[in-house]
């Protein structure tokens, strides 16, 4: 449950924490937009300026005095759908140089090998430090397995890895992996309270055609807060039924979905109890739907705040002129 950083806040005083909320959230959606906007190509310049973002996130992500790993733990619950694109991608691009074409067996000996790799990697997994990584090695270890035992093999094909494939492959894993990377940044930097204002600001104009803006940013902003909280109290709930017994992970299928069945209804009954505590708390300190509500702290933009949306607007064009050539 911890792997989950989206409205995550970790307190700090870098350049990056001190940023108004509403530049921070508009140079993101400028850098999304730059991260999109460049092409899935045959050529190396777009893989390239992926990569070229991805150290300069990473850069920043240190800037921030934030730990890389905490950040890079964000990317954990995707794992499955980045390998999972990045073999997809492997073995249906068919265009290009072929790299290396290797014969591949699913044989007994194969079978049995993988399913005791299987078991072996998920004792050990708990023994390792970087599981990201070596969830990939045992991805790999897969596909060695297929190569090197073809003892009585039952079919058999070759795996070809073309240069498109390949290239693609790393091209959309960089992107999906700095996507979440920056968006991981706006929550660890950002207090709920300072999302919501921003939020609220950026959508003022909608105001214009009657649209709530206010209740819609308080909405998200309560949203994102209170993802890390129901996580934390379902990790309460899960370690409460383990001290009594419950097993989430070697019971069989027919006892996991009586399991989840006992945790959700527990998980159900706090979210709507705190739903209630929020809205009284709320109604108590005058809150109010659509009206008019004064602030604390007065945000002003300075030189910094400018020089970091320039910046981002930068880089926007020189990927555009760069896509253009």
């Amino acid at each position: 449950m911890n792997n989950i950083t989206i409205g995550q806040y970790i307190p700090g005083d870098s350049w990056l924490h001190r940023l108004d909320p509403r530049i921070k959230l508009l140079s993101l959606v400028v850098l999304l937009v730059a991260t999109f906007v460049i092409p899935i190509s045959h050529d190396l310049i777009p893989l390239i300026s992926m990569g070229v973002i991805f150290i300069g996130v990473m850069a920043l992500t240190y800037s921030t005095g934030i730990p890389i790993r905490k950040v890079l733990n964000g990317l954990r619950p995707i794992v499955f759908l980045l390998t999972f694109t990045f073999i997809i991608q492997v073995f249906y691009v068919k265009s290009g140089d072929i790299l290396a074409s290797i014969p591949m067996y699913i044989s007994l000996t194969s079978i049995i090998a993988i399913i005791l790799f299987i078991i072996f990697y998920q004792w050990s997994k708990k023994y390792v430090r970087f599981k990201i990584i070596y969830f990939f090695a045992a991805v790999l270890m897969v596909f060695v397995l297929q190569a090197y035992l073809p003892y009585v093999p039952f079919t058999s094909y070759t795996l070809d890895i073309h240069t498109d494939g390949l290239m693609r492959a790393l091209f959309i894993f960089v992107r999906i992996t700095n996507v979440i990377i920056m968006t991981s940044l706006l929550t660890f930097t950002t207090m709920t309270t300072d999302l919501n204002f921003a939020i609220e600001a950026l959508l003022r104009p909608l105001k214009i055609i009657k649209v709530p803006v206010d209740v819609m940013a308080m909405m998200l902003s309560l949203t994102l807060r209170y993802i890390p909280t129901l996580l934390g109290e379902t990790e309460k709930i899960m370690k409460a039924q383990a001290s009594r017994g419950v097993d989430f992970k070697e019971s069989k299928f027919k006892e996991k979905i009586v399991q989840i069945i006992s945790l959700l209804i527990p998980v159900f009954v706090i979210s709507f109890k705190r739903a209630e505590d929020l809205g009284n708390a709320m109604e108590v300190r005058g809150y109010v739907i659509g009206a008019k509500r004064t602030k604390i702290d007065e945000y002003r933009i300075g030189f910094s705040d400018i020089a970091t949306l320039v910046i981002s607007l930068i880089i926007l064009a020189i990927i555009i002129v760069v896509k253009t050539l």
